[in-house]
């Protein structure tokens, strides 16, 4: 699966702070570009997991579950 967020970076003295308005709490930071974009990633995946877990929590067994793709 492929999935691509905006990161938007931003100099703050001597660090880089991120974030990804599609994804909100979603920041990262870092003493290089690439730190930062690293821990923003990281930041994002956390969030998207802990948002499946809590969306389905209380899903019935047998309810109908599958993937959609969005390319």
């Amino acid at each position: 699966m492929h999935n691509e967020f905006t990161a938007v970076i931003e100099k703050d003295g001597d660090w880089f702070i991120g974030y990804c308005p599609e994804i909100p709490g979603a920041n990262g930071q870092g003493a290089t570009v690439d730190e930062c974009r690293a821990s923003l990633a990281d930041a994002i995946a956390l969030i998207l997991e802990d948002r499946r877990e809590d969306g389905l929590r209380g899903v019935p067994d047998d309810a109908i579950r599958g993937v959609v793709v969005i390319a």
